[in-house]
C-alpha cells in the first residue's frame, strides 16, 4: 500500500498543512514530477490546486528537480537543494532522489495555486490550536508559581532584614542605658 505524506504550504499566510494520503488516492501521485501542477480532487481536497514543489524518500535524501527518472545519485553541486553554504569554488558531493514520484517517497511538498471553499486548516487546525492553549496555560502556571516563590522569598528576605534591624536598635538602646 502506498502512502504518502504530504506538506502544503500557504503562500497567503506562511502556514504549512499536514495531510496524509494512502491508497488510491496516494497512488494517483506516482509517476508525476516536481513542477507539476495536481488538482486537490485526486488526493481528497475538492476545489484547490497544487503544484510540486519537492519531496524526500523513505531515507531522507531530497528530490531534485533537474536530475530525472527514481534513481538516488551522488551529484557534484555548488548550490542547490540540501546544501547550505559552500565556500567561493567549492563543490560538494551529494546523495540526491530524482524528480519523479514513486512508491519509495514519503513526504511530498506542495504549494497552493488556487483555493478552495473549505479551509485546509479544518480539524487539524483545531487539535494544533486547541494544543498550543494547553502548552501555553501549563507554560504560564510554570511562570506564575515561579513568579509566586520569587514574592513569597523576597517578603522572607524584607522580614529577616526587619528583625535584624530591629535586634540592632535594642542592642544600641541596651549600651546607651
Amino acid at each position: 500500500m502506498v502512502e504518502f505524506k504530504l506538506v502544503i504550504a500557504d503562500p497567503k499566510t506562511g502556514k504549512s498543512y499536514k495531510h496524509e494520503v494512502k491508497g488510491t488516492e496516494a497512488s494517483k501521485l506516482v509517476g508525476m514530477k516536481l513542477g507539476e501542477k495536481l488538482n486537490g480532487d485526486l488526493i481528497g481536497l475538492a476545489g484547490y490546486e497544487f503544484e510540486i514543489t519537492g519531496g524526500s524518500d523513505y531515507c531522507g535524501f531530497p528530490m531534485r528537480k533537474d536530475l530525472d527518472g527514481i534513481d538516488r545519485k551522488k551529484i557534484y553541486t555548488v548550490k542547490s537543494v540540501g546544501i547550505k553554504k559552500v565556500k567561493k569554488g567549492e563543490r560538494l558531493r551529494k546523495m540526491v532522489c530524482g524528480n519523479t514520484i514513486h512508491a519509495r517517497i514519503s513526504q511530498v511538498n506542495l504549494k497552493i495555486l488556487k483555493y478552495g471553499k473549505s479551509p485546509l486548516a479544518g480539524a487539524e487546525g483545531k487539535e494544533e490550536k486547541k494544543e498550543e492553549k494547553k502548552t501555553e496555560s501549563k507554560e504560564e502556571k510554570k511562570g506564575e508559581v515561579k513568579a509566586e516563590k520569587k514574592e513569597e522569598k523576597k517578603e522572607e528576605k524584607k522580614t529577616e532584614i526587619k528583625e535584624e534591624h530591629k535586634e540592632e536598635k535594642k542592642n544600641k538602646e541596651n549600651q546607651l542605658g
